[in-house]
């Protein structure tokens, strides 16, 4: 029986292989808004039947990731501009929430940790290592919160925010100015000032929010 909850898996290896190598292929742009899934085609690329590419087809569904359309089937998920403001909005709230908790929850182990990789992430420059820094920063600093709620609430959000494409670091500027952004943050936390690391954190995720939806205004229009 498949099933779905803190500890996702689809039947059998197999299914949960295909299953994450979907989830990276939409967190990498391999798979983006409108592409179709075809269940023949990923079978023949991973290799294996059809049964366990349906199942994690299912999950994604599951996870709001692939929606069925009519003389289409599967496909990628488009995101309205609606869903991309509550998307950063709830963001907002869950990674300031985060930040102010890390405040008061983090070791001194884990706080040099952070500034080290954002030390990193300034060295790489605009590049793909670049981008999974950035993504193991934030993501060090939601396990700093020790908190599993939360940890859960971001990890079904961030599915979701895969669906918008590349990080905004690629747009020009943008990863210079998230750099000190999170050099904000960190300041709030080494301080162990919660307000401080929170409202920085916010800020931070808003200039992101800013930069994405000038992104979303150059696309252009399609007929529904």
């Amino acid at each position: 029986m498949a099933k779905h909850d803190d500890n996702i898996s689809a039947d059998g290896p197999q299914g949960n292989q295909a299953y994450f190598q979907l989830l990276s292929d939409i967190r990498d742009g391999r798979l983006v808004s409108g592409d179709r899934v075809r269940e023949t085609d990923l079978a023949e690329r991973f290799g294996i039947s059809r049964t366990p590419i349906r199942e994690a087809i299912r999950l994604l569904e599951v996870d709001g990731l692939i929606s069925h359309q009519p003389r289409q089937g599967a496909t990628i998920r488009r995101l309205d501009y609606a869903e991309v403001m509550e998307l950063y909005e709830m963001r907002s709230v869950l990674e300031g929430t985060a930040a102010r908790l890390a405040a008061r929850s983090a070791s001194d182990i884990e706080i040099e940790e952070l500034i080290s990789l954002n030390a990193d992430l300034a060295a790489a420059g605009n590049s793909p290592e670049a981008f999974r820094l950035n993504r193991q920063f934030h993501q060090a600093l939601l396990h700093s919160t020790k908190n599993r709620f939360l940890a859960k609430s971001m990890d079904s959000l961030q599915k979701s925010l895969m669906i918008l494409g590349p990080t905004t670091l690629t747009q020009p500027d943008r990863a210079e100015r998230a750099i000190e952004e999170h050099n904000d943050v960190l300041t709030g936390i080494r301080s162990r000032d919660g307000e401080a690391a929170e409202k920085a954190m916010r800020a931070h995720i808003e200039a992101a929010q800013r930069v994405r939806i000038r992104a979303l205004r150059q696309l252009p229009v399609t007929e529904e």
